[in-house]
């Protein structure tokens, strides 16, 4: 069965919701088999292990994030030749991109394994933390091409509009993960290393699933033979609509590295708050970055298909309905913070609770700034403007590293400045977002 989604036609808003719903879910539950690593660590190995495994979290987010980028970029892409009915250059595309977001994924590879020492050295890893860190890290880091399989394949699948697929995979895989950190960390005793193996063998089975369901139900995306070509013009827009977007996640979660490595130097008992407040707080916000990433899919769709009647009532009803789920989020974060924490740290670790409630009551309280940002992040892509989201993340994550470092070096300050940096850096990005999308019309680009 195809779920493939035509969203030029139809209601705006139902449209919308019936493809961001399964993309926010499967989100959430991804997200569920992450923190599965950090719960069952945190409580069957210790504040040490829990320490271990978010710092090394950090990294491979930072890693993953490039060939994610070239994947979400060559997805924007996709999405537009579908919108316009263009399916042979949508399948030249996927050939296109596949090789060179493979090529790039590989070249991460090598260059991690190789060097995983001097980064872990450069990102201050405590001595009590750093064998566990590393070995979590190159068996995580050898799963890598996995990882681009499964981001690639969801991102051709979302670009025609089907979200259902991704979220009975990451079902499956999710539970997979969960039942596999049960056993491996809690009845094999493989510590940080069983954790690491069940996140590996989990992406393998999604991106091996993924593959067949394109291969059995969605064929008409895959390229032929006489698909499998370089069109010089095809190569170049997905090339700079990848290779922007790659920088732009890439810029934002190299500042999120240099803010744990800012974190590392204040200790153990903050990694482990902080490692597991990220964690609460990224499956807070989580739902409103997917919705940011349906709502670019609906507007390059129609960007595609020249409805800008419909790109103007999709930016409407997304903006209310991001604000509304950011504000309610806010209240539930603010007011269970220590419970939340309570959750993922041993019992009589309340220095750890404490720190990472403090983290989560600053933080939640300005969860409208996050979702905003995403919107203009997903709007600017679907436009043709990539390089305007990759300056508005420069603006929030120079703005939170620079916050950071300044404001922790304070001794009256310390923590709380690296705290802070989060909520000013998402305002100032909001207000230039804002300024930009006054000055720029879709139709006025299509032109």
């Amino acid at each position: 069965m195809s779920f493939s989604n035509d969203l030029t036609q139809g209601g705006v808003m139902r449209k919308m919701l019936l493809f961001a719903l399964p993309l926010m879910l499967g989100n959430i539950l991804q997200q569920c088999y992450n923190i599965a690593d950090t719960f069952i660590v945190g409580r069957y190995v210790g504040a040490g292990a829990l320490a271990a495994v978010g710092a090394a979290y950090a990294l491979m987010t930072f890693v993953n994030s490039m060939q994610f980028g070239l994947c979400m970029g060559s997805g924007v892409v996709f999405s537009m030749l579908f919108g316009a009915g263009r399916m042979e250059d949508l399948r030249k595309g996927v050939f296109i991109s596949f090789v060179i977001v493979a090529a790039v994924t590989v070249l991460i590879n090598v260059v991690l394994l190789v060097f995983i020492d001097p980064v872990m050295h450069l990102l201050n890893v405590p001595d009590d933390v750093y064998g566990m860190m590393r070995d979590y890290l190159w068996i995580v880091a050898w799963g890598m091409f996995f990882t681009f399989l499964y981001n690639y394949f969801c991102a051709l699948l979302r670009s025609v509009g089907d979200s259902v697929t991704p979220l009975l995979v990451i079902i499956f895989s999710s539970a997979m993960n969960i039942g596999l950190d049960i056993a491996f960390v809690c009845f094999f005793d493989w510590g940080v290393a069983g954790a690491a193996w069940a996140t590996v063998i989990s992406q393998a089975a999604s991106s091996l699933l993924l593959f067949l369901h394109l291969c059995f139900r969605e064929s008409r995306l895959l390229p032929r033979a006489k698909d499998m070509r370089f069109d010089r013009a095809l190569s170049g827009r997905i090339l700079s609509f990848s290779l922007l977007t790659c920088f732009q996640q890439s810029i934002m979660n190299f500042g999120i590295l240099l803010v744990q490595g800012l974190v590392n130097s204040f200790g153990v008992v903050v990694m482990a708050a902080f490692s597991a407040a990220v964690k609460i707080d990224t499956l807070a916000y989580v739902p409103a970055q997917d919705y940011g990433n349906a709502f670019s899919t609906f507007i390059a769709q129609n960007f595609g298909a020249q409805r800008f009647d419909r790109v103007a009532d999709g930016i409407r009803k997304s903006l209310l309905v991001v604000v509304s789920f950011c504000l309610a989020v806010s209240v539930v974060v603010f007011c269970g913070a220590e419970w939340m924490m309570s959750l993922f740290v041993p019992s009589g670790e309340w220095a750890v609770v404490q720190a990472g409630a403090q983290y989560l009551r600053i933080e939640g309280a300005f969860y409208v700034g996050i979702g905003l940002l995403f919107l203009f992040y997903g709007y600017y892509r679907a436009i043709a403007r990539p390089g305007f989201s990759v300056v508005l993340t420069v603006v929030s994550l120079g703005t939170r590293v620079v916050l950071a470092y300044a404001l922790a070096s304070v001794p009256s300050v310390g923590v709380l400045g690296i705290w802070w940096s989060v909520p000013v850096g998402w305002l100032l990005a909001d207000l230039l977002g804002f300024a930009f999308y006054r000055r720029l019309s879709p139709a006025g680009i299509a032109k």
